[in-house]
């Protein structure tokens, strides 16, 4: 069950880069590209290959104001060092070319959009995307300009009428959220570690939307500590019964993978093996759903060797129609390659160990478990808005059972 898919890439999107040091570091996209395309993910029936190119500034003025635009090319010539729209902090620091670099990965981006649209592609991936805290007027968390809000955008420009948005990073997607808080053809769920131990320090339950789009945002903040089970069990009570009653016209998703246990800048322990369990239900749901309409992107992710890699190679297998076995050896030469550039062992196999075995949510909640009770305040916050029953997994036509 799949179709065409288009792979957006091109080697200048590697030109994203802090610098030195800073832990979002292009070699994991490069590393992610090289192994899909050792494993022959690239090559595969189907899959397309198309290299973007930069977006414009009106579009990039679809969702930043053309003030923060000027500003971010202007930095990037004159290498400003006083902090400036969220530029120049340590967490996005200012690179020659930021402009023309962030706008690529828009450009990326809106290309897997337009591709699905077309109908030229079902399923797009941007591995480079996946840009999810840019605000309107700031850079934040790593990201110059916000891609996916760019490419929502042009989604609902195009005719559109619903777009779902599914953010599995373990940071909350606030740059995304902001973008159409108000906004009912929009659904935006994030899944995400809780603002009280992680940044942004947002995705609260109660942060549920404004004016006609109460209701269609949507929190999951899951404790520190939360494994595989624990997350695919939130994504089974929470996202699926909502997508279902949203019935997207085309289904965006981000998968950040600093949800990994091995991950240094947050708290949770998923494996490769969960996130790729994930990756599957957003194929699944994209083909019940909207006759396929499926684009995906990357994200966080800053186990640069061990995880990033192959989660995001997993997902380039799934959305090309040949999902890998997790049992697979990594090829020798690729591990070659990552030892030459990062000085690190690279994984032998696709796979943790660790099958993605969790309880479904329509087995019933347990008040005692920190998960369950976050699922609850979130089904609480925002159920009622879409007529699905806070108890049970069912449709606004069916909560009797």
């Amino acid at each position: 069950m799949s179709g065409p898919a288009a792979v957006v890439w091109d080697e200048a999107l590697l030109r994203y880069d802090f610098g030195n040091g800073h832990p979002f570091n292009p070699v994991r996209v490069r590393l992610t590209m090289e192994l899909a395309r050792s494993l022959g993910v690239l090559a595969a029936p189907g899959v397309t290959m198309i290299s973007p190119s930069p977006a414009t500034d009106l579009e990039l003025e679809t969702v930043h104001d053309p003030e923060y635009v000027a500003v971010v090319r202007h930095v990037g010539r004159a290498l400003v060092p006083a902090v400036w729209f969220g530029l120049g902090t340590d967490d996005d620091p200012v690179f020659e070319g930021m402009h023309e670099a962030a706008a690529l990965v828009v450009g990326a981006t809106l290309t897997a959009a337009r591709s699905v649209w077309s109908g030229a592609a079902t399923h797009a991936v941007s591995i480079g995307g996946g840009h999810h805290h840019a605000m309107r007027a700031n850079a934040s968390g790593f990201c110059v300009y916000n891609d996916l809000a760019v490419a929502i955008r042009e989604l609902l420009a195009s005719g559109a009428e619903r777009v779902a948005y599914v953010d599995l990073d373990v940071h909350h997607g606030d740059g995304v959220q902001a973008a159409f808080y108000d906004d009912p053809r929009v659904l935006t769920i994030s899944l995400h570690e809780s603002p009280a131990t992680l940044f942004p320090g947002t995705g609260r339950p109660d942060e549920t939307g404004a004016g006609d789009g109460e209701g269609y945002a949507v929190n999951v903040a899951l404790p520190a500590g939360t494994e595989d089970a624990g997350w695919l069990r939130a994504i089974d009570a929470v996202v699926l019964p909502l997508l279902r009653a949203f019935r997207p016209t085309v289904l965006v998703s981000q998968h950040g993978c600093d949800s990994h246990r091995l991950d240094p800048l947050a708290h949770w322990s998923l494996s490769v093996d969960g996130q790729r369990q994930a990756q599957l239900l957003m194929h699944e749901l994209a083909h019940e759903l909207c006759d396929g309409r499926w684009i995906a992107t990357g994200g966080g992710g800053y186990a640069l060797v061990e995880v990033v890699p192959r989660t995001w190679t997993h997902l380039l297998g799934i959305a090309a129609g040949m999902p890998l076995d997790p049992e697979m050896a990594t090829p020798a030469q690729w591990r070659e390659l990552a030892r030459s550039l990062t000085g690190e062992s690279a994984p032998e196999t696709m796979t943790d160990g660790a099958p993605p075995r969790y309880v479904s949510f329509s087995s019933g909640v347990d008040p005692g478990d920190p998960t369950d009770r976050a699922i609850m305040r979130t089904r609480t916050a925002v159920f009622p808005a879409h007529g699905l029953s806070v108890m049970l997994n069912v449709g606004p036509d069916d909560q009797s059972s």
